[in-house]
C-alpha cells in the first residue's frame, strides 16, 4: 500500500513517481463516497492490478504540450492551496477506505477536464478499468452537469476502456420519483 501523492498535470512533474501501468483507476473528488475507491480496489485486487486513485484539479487548464509529452499547465493563484487541499482530502479518504485491503495503491493529481483527463491517462497507463461515482444530488450540481456533461455518460461514450458507475447514495425505489434537484 502507498500513500504517496503527486501533483501529475495529465503527465509526471519531475521527481514525483508516475501512475503504475495497467492500475485501475478511480475518479474521485473530496466528499466523493468511499465507495467509489472500495469498489476500485476490489478490482484490482481481483485483476492482481495496482489501483490509481485519481483527483483532477479543474481549477487548472492545459496549456500546452511538449513534443515528450509533458503538460504544461496554468492555474488560479487563489486556488493553488485550494487544489492542495482537495489532494491531501482525497489521499486521506483513500487511506481510510483502503485500510482492510491488500492492494498496491497511490493517489495522484490530474488538471483539466475530468472525462479528458481521466481517458488521456486511462490510454496513457493502459488501465482495465476506470472506476467514477454517480453525480452528487442538488440543484448546483444539475447545472454544471448541464453545461459540461456527466463525466461518466462522457467517459462511456468517448473512449474505449470499461467503464465502472458506482452510485453515491442510497437507491430510488420504483415507486419513487427520482429528484433530479431541478
Amino acid at each position: 500500500m502507498s500513500d504517496e501523492a503527486s501533483l501529475l498535470p495529465d503527465g509526471p512533474v519531475s521527481g514525483s513517481p508516475d501512475v503504475p501501468r495497467g492500475a485501475v483507476i478511480a475518479g474521485v473528488a473530496p466528499g466523493v463516497s468511499p465507495r467509489v475507491v472500495v469498489e476500485a480496489a476490489r478490482f484490482a485486487r481481483l485483476s492482481s492490478a495496482p489501483l490509481a486513485v485519481v483527483h483532477v484539479d479543474v481549477t487548472r487548464f492545459v496549456t500546452f504540450e511538449d513534443p515528450d509529452g509533458y503538460v504544461h499547465s496554468s492555474q488560479i493563484e487563489l486556488a493553488a492551496d485550494a487544489a492542495r487541499a482537495q489532494l491531501d482530502q482525497v489521499e486521506d479518504a483513500a487511506r481510510r477506505a483502503l485500510a482492510e485491503f491488500d492492494v498496491a495503491w497511490s493517489v495522484h493529481q490530474l488538471v483539466g477536464d475530468p472525462a479528458t483527463a481521466l481517458a488521456r491517462l486511462g490510454d496513457r497507463i493502459d488501465s482495465p478499468l476506470l472506476v467514477v461515482g454517480t453525480r452528487r444530488r442538488g440543484l448546483g450540481e444539475s447545472i454544471r452537469e448541464f453545461f459540461t456533461g456527466s463525466v461518466a455518460a462522457r467517459l462511456t461514450h468517448r473512449q474505449h476502456r470499461p467503464v465502472l458507475v458506482v452510485p453515491l447514495g442510497e437507491p430510488v425505489p420504483d415507486d419513487q420519483e427520482i429528484d433530479w434537484g431541478l
